[in-house]
């Protein structure tokens, strides 16, 4: 049975992609990372969140493969890829077909805004 978790910025699939298909698998999980491009990745960042993935993966290793445990997956994945924007380690793509700034509105500096905070 094809089992998948889908967030905001995270979906992973009970499947792998042969002819660019998803083609169910009791042994593969399919990680899809921001399928909205919301954020600008460097290649090191993005594969942070790989390594991540690949470190939760293995914290069920021996426990059956639910729905229940990919969701709690894709949510930690979910903490940890709005952790890289808060630290400034990627941004919103601005460019984005979806502006949904759904883990907080962008920070933008200006000369204008922090003369008018300061005390």
């Amino acid at each position: 049975m094809l089992f998948k978790s889908t967030t905001r910025h995270v979906r992973i699939y009970t499947a792998e992609i042969q002819d660019n298909e998803l083609v169910e698998s009791q042994n593969v999980l399919t990680l899809d990372v921001d399928p909205d491009n919301e954020f600008n990745w460097d290649e090191e960042n993005l594969n942070q969140v790989y390594r991540k993935f690949d470190e939760l993966v293995e914290s069920y290793n021996g426990e059956e493969l639910t729905e229940y445990n990919l969701r709690r997956i894709g949510s930690d994945l979910e903490h940890f890829i709005r952790n890289l924007l808060v630290s400034g380690k990627i941004s919103y793509n601005l460019n984005s077909r979806v502006l949904n700034y759904s883990m907080g509105v962008p920070k933008v500096e200006s000369p204008d805004s922090e003369e008018q905070y300061k005390g």
